[in-house]
């Protein structure tokens, strides 16, 4: 059962300090206070690229106990990235931040990021096999497919079936919420450099393809749903940002991403509703449109087609990692969501 909640002076001084962002713009605006406004039907929250180093180690329960103060939030989502890039993907540190996972009094939804599993080959990071850690972090995280983490967990649709129980889909307020394995490291293709390779392994191009063709049929089957059942809008959350302002990318940055934003422009297009893309990755709040008409990113991956509706946001991470997103569902309507940057106490 969930615990009722009573707001502390920490939750307070987090509001105050917020800046609020209405309709995914980033325009500083007066705070408001921590319950929920008049018109809204749901609140979740999203971080991602946390906890990284020891300092935010020793720091996240605190933020998860101030998220947990809340009570406008309902839900929280990772969006991946666990640790940072050059630490030890080890069997403890993975049931280490399961326990802080634990913590979260509402529903968790988790998906994970590259950190974890795509780039332990490195030798800083232990030289695993990524695949092998994949399978681990799925044996510690995912022990219960169908169901969220967290201490007051709810239902999911899982492609458990397929072996890929963190890719997951749930319904909120007339929303359909789509949590996709999509990785940086150009979604896994990167090559096992740590282990010797200079090239991707068949091993490795197998299970990128295996993957991206599980994402797309979610994708598929979700946007399906939600046009059967007239949902207000679509949320579809994963750990890689694939439309980095900040830098140019090669090929060996984002071939492996093509098929999956061809299949978020295709099925963004054709609904009749605001869609919202929730990633990490790149560490610095980000909003913007990146597939809209005229967007440089359309020739830069080859797709055709445009997603004027589709909205994506960035989460702060690691040395920026000062704050989570709190996101409300609103009125129908352009702006279905509204997000605002609350900062950590401590």
């Amino acid at each position: 059962m969930r615990r009722v909640r009573a707001t502390t002076a920490l939750t307070a001084l987090s509001t105050l300090a917020a800046l609020a962002v209405v309709g995914g713009g980033c325009a500083p605006a007066v705070a408001q206070p921590p319950h929920r406004e008049a018109g809204t039907d749901y609140a979740f929250a999203v971080i991602g690229d946390v906890p990284y180093g020891d300092a935010q180690i020793a720091a996240f329960p605190r933020w998860i106990q101030q998220i947990n103060a809340d009570p406008a939030v309902k839900s929280v989502v990772h969006v991946g990235d666990i640790k940072n890039g050059s630490s030890v993907c080890s069997d403890e540190y993975l049931r280490m931040i399961r326990g802080d996972f634990d913590t979260f009094e509402d529903p968790l939804v988790y998906t994970p990021g590259d950190n974890e599993w795509t780039d332990c080959h490195r030798a800083n990071n232990g030289a695993y096999n990524p695949l092998e850690r994949l399978a681990m972090v799925r044996k510690v995280f995912f022990d219960d497919p169908g169901r969220t983490l967290g201490q007051d967990p709810f239902p999911v649709d899982s492609q458990a079936g397929r072996g890929l129980p963190e890719n997951v889909t749930y319904r909120r307020a007339g929303v359909t919420f789509v949590a996709a394995n999509v990785p940086g490291s150009n979604n896994g293709l990167q090559p096992w450099t740590g282990l010797g390779y200079s090239e991707p392994t068949t091993e490795q191009r197998q299970a990128v393809q295996d993957r991206t063709a599980a994402d797309i049929d979610e994708l598929h089957a979700a946007f399906s749903t939600a046009r059967a059942r007239h949902d207000r809008g679509v949320v579809v959350m994963q750990q890689a940002d694939m439309f980095d302002p900040t830098y140019t990318p090669t090929d060996n940055d984002i071939s492996a991403f093509r098929p999956w934003v061809q299949a978020l422009v295709d099925e963004a297009s054709h609904f009749d509703g605001p869609v919202y893309l929730f990633d990490g990755d790149s560490h610095a709040y980000n909003s913007d449109r990146p597939l809209a008409s005229g967007s440089s990113w359309l020739s830069t991956y080859g797709v055709q087609g445009a997603a004027d509706n589709l909205t994506r946001v960035t989460v702060d991470g690691s040395s920026n990692n000062t704050d989570y997103l709190r996101v409300t569902v609103g009125a129908a309507g352009a702006h279905l969501l509204s997000w605002e940057r609350m900062p950590y106490a401590s």
